[in-house]
């Protein structure tokens, strides 16, 4: 999943991304701006967002670009990290 979104492989389709970059998460991801799922494609975020199971409080982020950042000693998220650092 890391290299594939470093390499700007959406983790729906697994096509190259472009820009817009779309983002799921809950609303406490949203708030922190820090989400665990790969970049995808808007168009398959919403789908995702829409398959039976999926989180109902997924929310849809877009941005024209992100950082992956690996978990520090200190983090309280223990898990790496996506972060946008451009939203449209």
């Amino acid at each position: 999943m890391t290299q594939c979104a470093l390499a700007r492989i959406c983790g729906g389709c697994a096509m190259s991304l472009g820009r817009p970059i779309a983002f799921l998460g809950t609303p406490d991801e949203v708030a922190r701006n820090a989400f665990h799922l790969p970049p995808m494609h808007t168009a398959c975020a919403e789908e995702l967002r829409r398959t039976p199971g999926a989180d109902p409080t997924w929310q849809l982020v877009t941005t024209a670009g992100f950082e992956f950042v690996r978990p520090a000693t200190e983090d309280l998220d223990r898990e790496p990290r996506f972060e946008p650092n451009s939203l449209l």
